[in-house]
């Protein structure tokens, strides 16, 4: 049986894991508009360029150009009998966007599920993460360290970095910007009894119990 979910979170919420567990126990693609930008960027797609033509000018793709991405991967056959969204839809316009794509398909979302983890442990985990200067590898202090704790395992002669990006300064506004777009997103969800609230707490194991569990599916 198919099962199209949505997937959110915060950055450092462990939704990314989460999905791609999901999608491999239920047999359906995950599709993160991460790998739909570089995917279609590599193909040449036009969409996809325009999207990177704007991430390098520092601005942010609009809703538009983010739902022709969407649409053109959901088209493709592997989607049939059900996916795993992550990364979209980020606003209103975009989750309506989707049920209108999902209808003209006969097909709907089954759920959103929301990712929730306190705003001092997503700082934690996000100022964790370093990476490799020379191969950009990267880790987690807390989660995934190299083995000497301070150097990249493939560079053993290179100090891991953090990136500019998780500084405690930096994620805390992220967060900031994430849950000002994101609320909206949440209530409408929920206004709809689609909305899945999930703790993303504890073990890795325990996260994707309450997951199924929540999803109604066998872990």
């Amino acid at each position: 049986m198919g099962l199209n979910v949505v997937m959110m979170g915060p950055p450092g919420a462990g939704k990314g894991t989460q999905a791609a567990r999901l999608a491999r126990q239920r047999g359906v693609p995950k599709i993160s508009t991460g790998d739909m930008l570089r995917d279609g960027i590599r193909d040449g797609n036009s969409v996809a360029l325009e999207a990177k033509a704007l991430m390098d000018m520092g601005q942010l793709v609009d809703d538009r150009t983010m739902i022709a991405i969407v649409q053109e991967r959901l088209s493709r056959s592997d989607t049939a009998h059900g996916f795993v969204l992550d990364g979209f839809p980020r606003t209103v316009p975009q989750a309506e966007a989707l049920d209108a794509m999902l209808d003209a398909r006969g097909q709907k979302l089954d759920a959103a599920v929301a990712m929730s983890v306190p705003e001092d442990e997503l700082v934690r985990r996000l100022s964790a993460r370093r990476e490799c200067p020379v191969c950009q590898r990267a880790y987690n202090l807390e989660t995934a360290a190299p083995r000497d704790g301070r150097h990249c395992d493939d560079h053993p002669s290179a100090e891991l970095v953090q990136r500019a990006d998780d500084s405690e300064s930096t994620v805390r506004r992220r967060l900031e910007q994430y849950w000002s777009k994101t609320a909206p997103l949440i209530g409408w969800y929920r206004e709809s009894g689609r909305l899945r609230e999930v703790p993303g707490l504890g073990p890795l194991d325990d996260v994707y119990r309450s997951l199924t569990q929540a999803l109604g599916c066998r872990a």
